[in-house]
């Protein structure tokens, strides 16, 4: 299969799943997958913004194909891997990007703060056992985490617990996988603009940032990519000077976010 123009020569066009494709983060890694020639199988729950998103991408229906998913339910989560496999004989590459967080307060007064862990975590595990095995057979193939700077430098219990687990995954699965000719890859972003970071007042550049490492990491694989660049310190600053970090923390991010601190 010739590489499509725009693509770089190395990177042929892949099959690959794509969950929380209809907003934010995974809205602009599809539109950024698309116009570099992969195949794309969207996921995600609300079915017209996704449906609308594929015709946009591929009027013909042949090369990106729309799947409403809840990635919480076993079921649909099945559903998802099988159409993806029917429709285009295998999958090269699984993003796992839907993502939640506690969106108003506290999350301990939250009525159902467990479900950012289900989507976050459980979901993502779930659905890399699901494409493994075929992976594995096959001797190649790519797994991509979205994490966040928030599984490096914890600024909300619940979130950050689902971040720092998704990293923690995502490079024990790495180590696991080594000479199996699978690749793992974690995207850590700080803040970006989306549906999910609506309410916290804090300078952030748009989700085209993310959906370029994403497509970077395809091509060239890496262990862990935090963008924007920014976000480097941030994490090594948490490591170095966790007290420091506590003030700036508790006077940005908790006072900006909670109006509170």
């Amino acid at each position: 299969m010739t590489a499509k123009p725009g693509l770089p020569c190395s990177m042929a066009p892949r099959v690959v799943v794509l969950t929380g494709a209809s907003s934010g983060i995974g809205l602009a890694t599809a539109r950024e997958l698309a116009a570099r020639g992969h195949l794309l199988v969207l996921a995600a729950r609300r079915a017209d913004q996704l449906t609308a998103l594929a015709r946009e991408l591929d009027p013909s229906g042949s090369r990106v194909v729309a799947v409403p998913t809840d990635v919480t339910d076993d079921a649909s989560r099945r559903a998802l891997i099988q159409t993806a496999t029917e429709h285009f004989g295998r999958i090269d590459v699984l993003i796992n990007n839907a993502g939640v967080t506690i969106e108003k307060g506290w999350w301990w007064a939250d009525p159902d703060p467990l479900r950012v862990l289900r989507v976050n975590l459980e979901a993502p595990i779930e659905l890399v056992r699901l494409v493994l095995p075929e992976m594995r057979t096959r001797g190649s193939g790519h797994i991509v985490n979205i994490g966040s700077v928030a599984g490096r430098a914890a600024t909300n219990g619940m979130y950050s617990a689902s971040k720092f687990g998704i990293r923690g995954f995502s490079h024990g699965l790495r180590r696991e996988l080594l000479g199996s000719g699978v690749s793992v890859s974690l995207v850590s972003p700080g803040f970006i603009r989306s549906e999910m970071t609506a309410s916290a007042r804090l300078p952030m550049p748009g989700p085209e940032v993310v959906a370029r490492a994403v497509a970077g990491v395809l091509d060239r694989p890496q262990r862990e990519v935090i963008v924007p660049g920014i976000y480097r310190a941030v994490a090594l600053l948490d490591s170095v000077l966790p007290g420091l970090a506590d003030r700036i923390v508790r006077r940005v991010v908790i006072k900006r976010r909670y109006g509170s601190g």
